[in-house]
């Protein structure tokens, strides 16, 4: 049974978590407003660059109220260079049904918690676990890499999730929950080799002998697709040219330069180019290889936004050409 090491995690992790659990601001008060953001915010992003934006975000939204009735502006203003923008998106429209649907409270329950935009089994367990104290697994990547190394097996989030929960001891599930994340970002971690000398699982992990790089066994990742792009910079005195993006699609409904699909040139009226760059920009699924026309423009066309560089919020693939 690749279960038998299991029972023994509470007993190891708890004083872990005690003696070695990272000082992280949403862990200073688990509410469940305060687990949802940064659950969101620290999907596909680092836990060291998620900090300073949680505690803006916490200081301008402190409740879920805030969130919900919050201008598009100002929260796109806030998780600006967070990326994946539908998911700050999503958390609006999660506090907007929580206001509408449940009162202004978070549902203490998990299946309640799943119908909550942008939230699946992951973060209903962690909100569930965390804030709320129930026996709810929250299973990611660094869950099912502790296990299928523990037990030199493989795991999909549902088996986990289901071998985890008979686990979980009464008054102590959220620091559980947290237990177990916390092993697999610092000792067991994801890139490079695990620190087994000060894991508190050692001698129950099957892989700590070694062969540890083998678990989790990982499929064979496909090749992103790339996208060339010729992207326009016009500046007219202190102001630049912006645009909106289609309402569908990648970076949907967000301030772009403008930009058209490579080898396209400069359209003669804007004004003069007065420096060409080179740029690239690395999505999940999508490279952009963009080709950046500085110009200096003849007049604000109206086809365009004019703004002051940082006045609208625009994604990182764009903002990192206005220095």
């Amino acid at each position: 049974m690749k279960e038998k090491e299991l029972p023994y995690l509470p007993e190891r992790l708890l004083p872990f978590f005690a003696d070695r659990a990272r000082d992280l601001p949403w862990r200073v008060n688990r509410t469940p407003y305060a687990v949802l953001v940064s659950e969101i915010m620290l999907q596909q992003t680092r836990v060291d660059t998620v900090i300073n934006y949680f505690n803006r975000f916490m200081t301008e939204l402190p409740e879920v109220r805030d969130l919900a009735e919050a201008p598009e502006e100002k929260l796109l203003h806030l998780w600006e260079g967070l990326g994946y923008y539908r998911r700050v998106r999503n958390l609006q429209a999660a506090a907007k049904m929580i206001m509408s649907d449940f009162g202004g409270k978070f549902p203490a329950d998990e299946t309640e918690l799943r119908k909550l935009p942008g939230v699946g089994d992951y973060t209903a367990g962690a909100i569930a676990s965390i804030a709320f104290g129930l026996p709810a697994p929250a299973v990611d990547g660094n869950v099912l890499r502790v296990l299928s190394r523990i037990t030199c097996s493989s795991w999909d989030s549902d088996s986990a999730a289901a071998a985890l929960r008979k686990q979980y001891p009464a008054e102590r599930c959220s620091d559980f929950t947290e237990s177990l994340m916390e092993l697999g970002a610092t000792v067991c971690v994801p890139n490079g080799a695990p620190h087994c000398g000060t894991c508190p699982v050692k001698d129950l992990c099957a892989a700590s002998a070694g062969g540890w790089q083998f678990w989790p066994k990982k499929p064979d990742k496909k090749p992103r697709k790339r996208e060339d792009l010729s992207v326009f910079l016009l500046r007219f005195h202190d102001r630049i040219a912006c645009r909106k993006r289609p309402d569908t699609g990648l970076l949907a409904g967000l301030w772009e330069l403008p930009n058209l699909p490579a080898p396209a040139q400069p359209d003669p009226r804007w004004g003069n180019v007065i420096e060409t760059r080179k740029g690239k920009h690395i999505f999940t699924h999508v490279e952009w290889h963009m080709t950046v026309y500085t110009i200096e423009a003849a007049a604000e066309f109206p086809e365009f936004v004019w703004t002051v560089p940082g006045e609208l919020p625009l994604p990182t693939a764009f903002r990192k050409f206005l220095g």
